[in-house]
């Protein structure tokens, strides 16, 4: 960790209580690191398509009984196999299927598998989350 520097912030009551409650919630210790942890995504997102490879993971909800919806997604992956590390399927129910994928590549194209997969027809709910290794992020 380098040089802590301090500064101050002012916030609305309205604004403050919300936000100490949400530190409660995720158990932050104090106001500090959740705002340390505010500033890390917000940079996070920032840089990540600019980064020359970057990482995530889409989560997906489908019926796979829908409209040949399991072998249109499938076909999707294969095309972009290379920026596949992994996935998990579970069997929510009998109709319905949760899928994780693990990604990493260049992050424009990361963004259009992940859109390719969510906008299919069928997909109930799509969510792709980007991320970075954190080499640069105190």
């Amino acid at each position: 960790m380098g040089n802590l520097a301090r500064f101050g912030v002012s916030l609305d009551e309205d604004l403050l209580e919300p936000f100490d409650e949400l530190c409660k919630r995720k158990s932050y210790p104090n106001r500090s690191e959740a705002i340390r942890d505010l500033i890390r995504k917000a940079l996070v997102e920032e840089r990540w398509s600019n980064d020359p490879s970057g990482a995530g993971t889409l989560t997906l909800v489908y019926d796979h009984h829908k409209n040949d919806l399991a072998r249109r997604l499938m076909n999707i992956q294969h095309d972009d196999h290379d920026l596949i590390v992994t996935t998990l399927h579970v069997h929510l129910d009998h109709y319905n299927c949760l899928e994780v994928l693990v990604l990493k590549g260049e992050p424009v194209r990361l963004r259009a598998l992940a859109n390719k997969l969510i906008s299919c027809r069928g997909v109930k709910h799509g969510t792709f989350t980007a991320t970075t290794t954190g080499q640069d992020l105190a």
